[in-house]
């Protein structure tokens, strides 16, 4: 059975990787009960777990539970008596068993695609205001940890496979920032597809206009082109890099602050 050191190892892994997860501890229990005060169990949002508080139905309400504290963003107590199934109780072990929940949310993560000039002062701009970065770039040389120092991870690839590799959750930011119009009509409808709460597009209203027509005769939705910001950032006079990072990371605060996270 697992150990509580091996679970805190997959909690501290979890974190690294960008994965929510509940962190389920056993903190009181009374008479004949299936574990012991100090039991740990991960559950993560999709119902995956990593070690045991009990079993059964017990643990199954335990799961449910976890995964509303995951979603609401906020620890619970919850007590399950062990005594009676026929009034609904989850288990006949005789007991009473309490758990505390502590959801553990990862840093917002902002996917950087395009590490160029301006995708490094993004990634550079993001760390320091402490979010997880995933820097994604077909260029090879581009990615290295040489050239992103403040990267969380740094994808070489193409971003079918960054994706599949590491999956965007619904709370992310993607700042596409790539070198052409060409890379933005083949890799936004995969974007597109993804759950991304913000999606910001760098280019100029002319240079969107024209990508925007290719990717409609594709066939990709109007209504998805909508959920794009083009062009990226709050409009601040930005020139420099940094001005330019400053501009795409307010927009990204903003759009987050206005979700309530």
């Amino acid at each position: 059975m697992i150990g509580n050191a091996e679970i805190l190892r997959e909690l501290t892994a979890a974190l690294a990787a960008g994965r929510p997860v509940a962190l389920a501890t056993v903190v009181a229990t009374k008479r004949s009960v299936p574990r012991r005060a100090g039991t740990k169990m991960l559950v993560f949002a999709d119902g995956e777990t990593i070690g045991t508080v009990g079993g059964g139905e017990m643990e199954a309400k335990a799961i449910a539970a976890a995964r509303s504290a995951i979603e609401e963003h906020k620890p619970r107590v919850v007590t399950y008596e062990l005594i009676n199934p026929n009034e609904g109780d989850p288990g006949i072990c005789g007991g009473e068993l309490t758990l505390y929940l502590e959801p553990y949310m990862s840093p917002h993560t902002v996917y950087v695609i395009g590490c160029g000039h301006v995708g490094a002062a993004v990634i550079d701009l993001a760390h320091w205001l402490g979010y997880r970065t995933v820097a994604i770039d077909d260029r090879p040389d581009l990615v290295g940890e040489e050239a992103l120092p403040n990267a969380d991870v740094r994808f070489a690839g193409s971003v079918v496979d960054a994706i599949a590799a590491h999956p965007v959750p619904r709370d992310a930011s993607i700042v596409v920032v790539t070198r052409s119009p060409e890379v933005d009509i083949r890799i936004l409808p995969d974007l597109l597809a993804t759950s991304a709460r913000y999606i910001g597009v760098m280019g100029s209203r002319k240079r969107w206009a024209a990508t925007r027509d290719e990717l409609l005769a594709q066939g990709v939705p109007a209504d998805q082109l909508e959920r794009l910001h083009v062009p990226i950032g709050i409009e601040i006079k930005a020139e420099t890099l940094e001005e330019i990072a400053v501009s795409i990371m307010s927009e990204v605060i903003k759009e987050n602050r206005a979700e309530g996270t």
